[in-house]
């Protein structure tokens, strides 16, 4: 597991550590640099988990306890990611919350949006902008497309468009997104979401641990 970003001033054992999925590392530490969000710290898990789900509840289980030795609090910055409810079992377990939702796409686009999107195409295959920058590595070569190009049609029979659910405003990684429909055969479609409920979601508990620490420091006085 990476090494932990200390944040932003704090001792770790004031913090509240995040401990996120690798997809989500520049999002997470460009909110917190943009908020000055010093009591949270960020730890992440690698991306690849999502090309085998099933890794992900005892992965986050031990990033939990292995952060409790260290941090004031965790929170798991995943949605259930394919793990079919199996995280969400482990995270009772644990008394410890996540992010909303059954993916990134639902909490970007925010969850009515996701789900007419959805509604509208059922065939839509989705990107961010971490799946955007790294198409070949995980989709081209992780999928093994670039070994077996065959592949394509029977992985994406079912695909018809592709929609590039955008956190920023970058003509690189739009070009990139392009590529990608068009590699897939697929029609392409671009979508700004910015940070959708990550953002709000992060807001929540940060300021909910705040407010928790001023009211034990008021206690204490």
């Amino acid at each position: 597991m990476p090494p932990a970003d200390q944040g932003l001033g704090l001792e770790s054992e004031q913090q509240t550590l995040i401990l996120a999925c690798g997809a989500l590392a520049h999002e997470i530490v460009a909110l917190m640099r943009a908020n000055g969000w010093e009591r949270f710290a960020v730890q992440c898990l690698p991306a690849e988990l999502h090309n085998r789900p099933d890794e992900i509840p005892e992965a986050v289980r031990d990033g939990i306890r292995r952060a409790r030795q260290r941090y004031a609090d965790v929170f798991v910055a995943y949605a259930d990611c394919g793990t079919g409810g199996h995280l969400d079992r482990v995270l009772a377990e644990e008394g410890v919350e996540r992010l909303p939702g059954a993916h990134c796409y639902e909490f970007y686009a925010g969850s009515a949006a996701f789900h007419a999107l959805a509604e509208e195409e059922p065939g839509t295959l989705y990107l961010t902008d971490f799946l955007a920058r790294h198409f070949e590595r995980l989709i081209v070569r992780g999928m093994g497309l670039d070994r077996h190009p065959e592949l394509l049609s029977i992985l994406f029979a079912h695909y018809t468009r592709l929609v590039y659910l955008a956190q920023t405003e970058n003509p690189d990684l739009e070009r990139r997104a392009k590529q990608a429909a068009e590699r897939l055969g697929l029609r392409y479609e671009y979508r700004f979401t910015g940070y959708g409920e990550l953002a709000s979601t992060l807001t929540g508990v940060h300021d909910g641990r705040a407010a928790t620490e001023r009211v034990i420091e008021w206690r204490r006085s």
